[in-house]
């Protein structure tokens, strides 16, 4: 990997995988304004950079995120950037896919954060949570909005309301986990999903998330009417004809984004 250095945020490159890991171990990689800010940087450079086609977020020494930091918020210290949210990312996540890979705490802010992301690998050890009611807060972040459409609404509201959190084989369970790996192992099993997404053809991939995120809000008179010039362009793409040229030769296409 090539590393981009930062004090509480480190930014590496694997081929056309991008890595954001949080760097505060000693604070459980809490999140605080700085953090947000340099993530946001991140995630600017992954939409931007043609090189790049999938992020992943982690957290460094065993944990994923334990959400605010709490003693930099008493100080005043908001973590929330407008426009962006908490971390940088819960209120306007990246057009390309991204990935948490998940080690020991992901509660509250870290929960959100995870929550924004596409796709969710945790180890078998990792927990999750939003204890916010706990410490006279509300999941504004996203975790009250995102939990229940990720995870059985019923299920959500009591995780919500009690602050329980809850494992890494649950979510699996119920389907808010996509991969489970063994402690230690998150971010390798991250970067293996994220290298399978990355040699598919990028405008296909980012019209294909955003066609599944989108369609939430359509109703079923007008999905076709909002699907189909979403689906033409990507059709029409030199990477269409590309994809189809190469299936018939039967060799590996070689993608253009365009």
């Amino acid at each position: 990997m090539s590393e981009v250095p930062n004090d509480l945020v480190k930014v590496e490159r694997d081929g056309a995988v991008q890595v954001i890991t949080i760097e505060r171990p000693e604070r459980r990689n809490a999140v605080n304004r700085a953090v947000s800010l340099a993530i946001a940087a991140a995630l600017d450079e992954l939409d931007g950079d043609g090189d790049l086609r999938v992020g992943i977020i982690t957290g460094s020494g065993g944990n994923f995120c334990s959400g605010m930091d709490l003693k930099d918020f008493v100080g005043g210290d908001r973590p929330e950037l407008e426009g962006r949210g908490f971390a940088g990312v819960t209120e306007r996540p990246p057009v390309k896919p991204l990935i948490a890979a998940v080690e020991g705490f992901a509660l509250a802010g870290g929960c959100e954060l995870a929550l924004a992301c596409d796709l969710i690998v945790a180890a078998h050890g990792s927990t999750f949570g939003l204890p916010e009611v706990r410490r006279g807060l509300v999941a504004g972040s996203g975790g009250l909005v995102r939990l229940a459409q990720r995870i059985p609404p019923s299920i959500a509201l009591e995780l919500a309301l009690t602050g329980e959190g809850f494992s890494a084989e649950d979510a699996y369970r119920w389907g808010l986990v996509n991969r489970l790996a063994s402690d230690g192992s998150a971010l390798h099993e991250a970067l293996n999903l994220a290298r399978v997404i990355a040699s598919n053809a990028p405008l296909s991939v980012v019209m294909s998330k955003r066609i599944m995120r989108e369609a939430r809000d359509w109703n079923s008179i007008e999905v076709w009417d909002r699907q189909r010039p979403l689906a033409e362009a990507i059709i029409q793409s030199e990477d269409a004809k590309e994809g189809a040229l190469a299936f018939a030769e039967k060799r590996e296409p070689v993608w253009r984004a365009r």
